[in-house]
């Protein structure tokens, strides 16, 4: 049974200038321990794809399920506690909490969850470059260190699925090439799995799949 599956999933908003279809019949699997890139133009719906998964946002039709259980009809009280300890989101945002260090910012998710380790947050925060940040507050930051602790935050629940919108979009190519690289090591050691929206081919091409959105529709790369 896939981790993650999607199943002809069509989404559409309304606009001031008519109706948008944004996803088209999308379908795709994935599987524990697997890594998946999502390419595509801006626009394309990548974003839109990565929030319905994590029930953020509920489709037109369609079946969202994750180990099995479909999530587009849960009470959002059920969703809440699927994100809280089964899924973690990378925001373009960021979204951190601004009264609260970066320390507090890191385990803020994997306390309410339950699943707080401090050697685990130690490695995560050391990886990602933020040992001499964790008594600063987000303001204190650049956008590139925002963007490391969103990422830290996410990875200090140790998901099983975790989602991530351009996560390496504010960072240089070496910072960038070692958030990868932890997030894709969780993806081995943890039995979870990584669905990843990129515009950068190159990162595509160090998962394990790759499928790219165009006007809405999914095709499978090579």
């Amino acid at each position: 049974m896939p981790l993650l599956s999607v199943r002809h999933i069509e989404k559409t908003y309304v606009t001031g200038e008519g109706r948008l279809e944004v996803l088209k019949d999308v379908s795709l699997e994935l599987e524990t321990g697997v890594s998946m890139a999502l390419t595509g133009e801006s626009g394309s719906g990548k974003s839109t794809l990565l929030h319905l998964a994590a029930g953020l946002d509920r489709p037109d039709s369609g079946e969202i399920c994750i180990d099995g259980q479909p999530i587009s009809r849960l009470p959002d009280a059920e969703l809440a506690a699927l994100r809280r300890s089964t899924v973690a989101m990378v925001f373009q945002q960021f979204n951190l909490i601004p009264s609260l260090d970066v320390a507090s910012n890191l385990s803020f998710q994997a306390r309410l969850a339950r699943r707080y380790d401090a050697a685990w947050l130690d490695t995560v925060a050391s990886r990602l470059g933020l040992g001499q940040c964790l008594a600063r507050y987000p303001e204190q930051l650049s956008g590139g260190q925002q963007q490391r602790v969103a990422i830290g935050r996410a990875l200090a629940v140790r998901p099983r699925l975790l989602l991530a919108d351009e996560p390496t979009g504010n960072l240089d190519e070496a910072t960038g090439d070692e958030v990868l690289g932890l997030m894709l090591s969780l993806v081995r050691t943890s039995g979870s799995a990584l669905l990843m929206a990129t515009h950068s081919m190159r990162l595509a091409a160090k998962l394990d799949r790759h499928v790219h959105l165009h006007l809405g529709r999914l095709a499978p790369c090579t």
